[in-house]
């Protein structure tokens, strides 16, 4: 089935349809979740800046002047609004503790045994550090490619860089990685960086 462009859906939605824009935030959950989770690194303030910045890019869709590129101008939307969250938050967040940043207990964790799995989860940290410690413009599509697991092509309509920026992004940033990553403990198992390109 012929999937349709960002920009057909924006015109549908310009047009009243509301079906529209509910198959746009299908299409990009995952990437603006991603996004406000990498800003505030807490679940809850993931979701409510989320839902905060779809409902201001349908409210701002009338002033999108480039519907084919919704993606990347719905990424502003979601960093600004990001930003704006963490303006807001940012004296209670002083006094919580958050969240290991995209843990999760998986298969191997169990079979491993709460040792193997303490392990683990050191190691997990050590690679999100050196993911923090990457530029700027390469942590957002490292997250989005190795732990939202979006497509070179997915990625590239959310951030506005060319597919072949986004596989010259991975690969920089994976040889950073991997450098930074050789000052500790190996941790091949942990963190693959996967090459099928979907």
């Amino acid at each position: 089935m012929h999937q349709e462009t960002d920009a057909a859906l924006v015109f549908r939605c310009l047009d009243g349809d509301t079906e529209a824009y509910a198959t746009l935030v299908r299409r990009y959950q995952g990437a603006v979740h991603a996004t406000a989770f990498y800003y505030a690194g807490r679940y809850g303030g993931a979701e409510d800046i989320a839902q905060e910045a779809f409902w201001q890019a349908y409210r701002s869709l009338p002033h999108l002047r480039e519907a084919e590129k919704f993606g990347s101008w719905l990424k502003e939307i979601t960093t600004r609004t990001a930003a704006n969250w963490l303006r807001r938050n940012l004296p209670r967040l002083r006094h919580e503790t958050p969240l290991p940043h995209r843990r999760t207990i998986d298969f191997e964790d169990v079979r491993r045994g709460p040792l193997g799995t303490a392990e683990r989860g050191e190691r997990f940290e050590k690679v999100q550090m050196a993911i923090d410690a990457l530029p700027e413009r390469y942590r957002l599509v490292v997250v989005l490619r190795y732990m939202q697991e979006l497509s070179y092509e997915e990625i590239s309509q959310f951030t506005g860089e060319s597919r072949d920026e986004v596989r010259g992004i991975l690969h920089r940033a994976g040889q950073q990685l991997r450098e930074m990553l050789t000052e500790e403990e190996p941790a091949k198992d942990e963190f693959t960086w996967r090459r099928n390109q979907k």
